[in-house]
């Protein structure tokens, strides 16, 4: 049975003039609009190296399809290639809703970034303040728990949690059952020591802003977050309902060696403020600017204090590739993944020419090397930017 690092980030491991499309094959290059916001169409010679990557890494990685756009100081571009679904054989577009997985993080982590210039919490206040129980609980702090370094085990990487999630995907998970998985366990190192990875973190923050923000996560992120910006088709569902339209995603993970399953209607819960989040291209174009920039959802001065939170000295971490509060960096660009099973997207933003950057892949089955498919296309996109 495969079973695969869930809700893991890359970061953190490591413009067309005419719409033409192949109804056959589901790749299209178009000009965009957002909304009624018609944006300028892009070099023509850029948007076709742009669709021509897509166009090839579907055809070399397998995955069912993918949406990409990319906005910056030569126009916008929109992209795709293959089909919404294996069985869904129209071609995916902008609207289709997806699964964003780990992006829920850098929403839980603005949460939290908001109740604090707000003076509401303290970002040195103690995990065990608000959720008791934990290893470091008394000592590692919220900001540990958002850079990464709070040395909480994932309840994701405990195989017992793993076969209980695969046998029956549909089930529902509290926050609570959740955290139950790790309460007992030893912490995996000292807070503040090393970096490492742990949804554990982010569903523990996320009950951290319904205590102190006094609202359901959900209805939190939608009063602060999703409706300031105009994210109308972004929401944390309560249940595995995915309103149409939507892509349909397949992965491996659970399954015998060799197959695949559609995850697309499999509850999200276990993942909650660590992975549930359902969003657009449309949508996390607009939330992609807000994070580089924090423009709406956070003070100038909030935003530098994240735009510093980078550890750059915590392994794996190296000058190019950190992680900080809730986000990464590589390489100039600011930026997150998300994978859950059947779906793989990505957010970034390049500050240094206001470049914005999203695409999402309804597959999480990775390359023959073993990286996510959002993840090689990201990369390709990017050396085609220049």
């Amino acid at each position: 049975m495969r079973r695969l690092p869930i809700l893991l980030t890359a970061a953190a491991v490591a413009l067309v003039p005419a719409c033409t499309s192949d109804n056959e094959t589901g790749s299209s290059s178009t000009t965009s609009a957002t909304g009624t916001e018609a944006r300028e169409s892009a070099d023509s010679a850029m948007a076709d190296r742009l669709q021509e990557s897509i166009d090839s890494l579907h055809g070399e990685i397998g995955f069912p399809g993918i949406v990409a756009r990319v906005i910056g100081p030569e126009g916008e571009w929109t992209g795709t290639a293959g089909v919404a679904g294996v069985d869904d054989q129209r071609p995916p577009t902008p609207k289709d809703r997806t699964r964003i997985g780990s992006l829920t993080k850098t929403m839980t982590a603005t949460a939290i970034l908001q109740l604090w210039e707000d003076g509401r919490l303290e970002l040195t206040d103690p995990i065990g303040k608000y959720v008791p129980g934990l290893p470091n609980g008394d000592i590692a702090t919220l900001e540990q728990l958002a850079t990464m370094s709070s040395g909480i085990p994932s309840y994701t990487f405990d195989q017992g949690f793993q076969q209980k999630l695969f046998a029956d995907p549909d089930t529902p998970w509290t926050p609570e059952q959740l955290l139950d998985v790790v309460r007992g366990d030893p912490p995996n190192f000292a807070p503040g020591e090393k970096f490492e990875y742990s949804n554990s973190n982010y569903v523990a923050l996320g009950l951290v802003v319904e205590q102190v923000g006094g609202q359901s996560l959900a209805d939190y992120f939608q009063e602060f977050l999703f409706d300031p910006l105009g994210m109308s088709d972004t929401f944390l569902p309560a249940d595995a309902a995915f309103p149409e339209p939507h892509l349909s995603g397949i992965t491996e993970q659970g399954q015998p060696d060799g197959e695949t399953a559609d995850a697309t209607n499999w509850n999200p819960s276990w993942g909650w403020a660590a992975g549930a989040v359902v969003s657009t291209i449309d949508d996390l174009q607009l939330w992609a600017k807000a994070l580089g920039t924090g423009e709406v959802i956070l003070s100038p001065a909030t935003q530098q204090y994240r735009l510093e939170s980078f550890n750059y000295d915590l392994p794996p971490a190296t000058p190019e590739r950190a992680y900080g509060f809730g986000w990464g960096v590589d390489r100039g660009w600011l930026e997150h993944t998300g994978e859950l099973p059947g779906y793989n997207t990505y957010a970034g933003y390049l500050p240094a020419s206001g470049t914005i950057l999203v695409a999402t892949v309804n597959s999480d089955i990775p390359s023959p090397d073993g990286t996510g498919p959002v993840t090689v296309v990201v990369d390709a996109l990017k050396q085609d930017l220049g």
